[in-house]
C-alpha cells in the first residue's frame, strides 16, 4: 500500500466514526416516526379473540389507514377502550372485530344462534368452537361508533358485555389502527383478512 493510500484509508476510517452517532440518530428518528404515525406492534395478552389470535401471538397494526378511510365490517382493530370497559386501568388498548358501522342493524340472534347485520346472518368460522351468544342483543349503530366482538365471545369484554353504555359501542375516534398481521411467533405468520361472510351484507336500510 502506497503512503498515499494508507492516508486515505485512515481518513475514511475517522469519517466513519465521526458519521455513525448521526446515522444512529437518524434510524432511531426514522424509527419512532413508523411507530408513531404508521406502524405499530401489539402483544396480545388475553384469549378473547380465538382463535384466530392467541395469547402471546404479536401484531402489526396499521395507524395510517383509518385517516384515508372509515372501519369496515370483518376488519380486527385495535382501540383505546372506555374506562368502564377496563377491569385493569392500564390495560387500556382492545383488540376486537368491527361487526357493526354506523347505521347497521346488529341483532342475536337468529333461529340458528348467529349474529346478523342488516338482516343477514353472519357465518363465521373464526369464532371460538362451542361458544354461544350470552344476552340477546338489539342495537343501531349510532352516528361514529362501532359495534366490536371479540371472536371468543363467553370471555370477551366486548360490545355485547356493555350494552348500557351507548349500546355497547365504540367511538371510531378511539381505534388506534388495523391489525393486519401476525408476525409472531413466526409458525403464526398470517395476513388479517376480512372474512368472506362480511362481502354479502347490505348496506344499512336507511343509507
Amino acid at each position: 500500500m502506497t503512503r498515499e493510500s494508507a492516508a486515505d484509508a485512515k481518513t475514511t476510517h475517522r469519517s466513519f466514526w465521526r458519521e455513525l452517532p448521526v446515522l444512529v440518530i437518524v434510524a432511531v428518528l426514522v424509527a419512532v416516526l413508523v411507530r408513531t404515525f404508521v406502524v405499530q406492534t401489539f402483544w396480545i395478552p388475553s384469549g378473547s379473540m380465538e382463535q384466530t389470535l392467541r395469547v402471546d401471538d404479536r401484531v402489526l397494526v396499521n395507524k395510517l389507514v383509518y385517516d384515508f378511510r372509515d372501519p369496515r365490517r370483518g376488519e380486527i382493530v385495535v382501540f383505546v377502550a372506555p374506562d368502564s370497559w377496563r377491569t385493569n386501568p392500564n390495560e387500556k388498548d382492545f383488540i376486537k372485530r368491527v361487526i357493526g358501522t354506523p347505521g347497521d342493524h346488529v341483532v342475536c340472534c337468529d333461529s340458528q344462534g348467529r349474529v346478523t347485520v342488516n338482516g343477514r346472518s353472519l357465518d363465521e368460522p373464526y369464532v371460538y368452537p362451542g361458544n354461544a351468544h350470552g344476552t340477546p342483543f338489539d342495537v343501531v349503530v349510532p352516528k361514529g361508533r362501532l359495534f366490536v366482538m371479540g371472536d371468543h365471545r363467553e370471555i370477551s369484554g366486548d360490545s355485547t358485555k356493555h350494552l348500557e353504555d351507548n349500546s355497547g359501542t365504540i367511538p371510531e375516534s378511539s381505534v388506534v389502527g388495523r391489525a393486519f398481521l401476525i408476525f409472531w411467533p413466526v409458525d403464526r405468520i398470517r395476513i388479517l383478512s376480512v372474512p368472506p361472510t362480511f362481502e354479502n351484507v347490505p348496506a344499512p336500510s336507511g343509507g
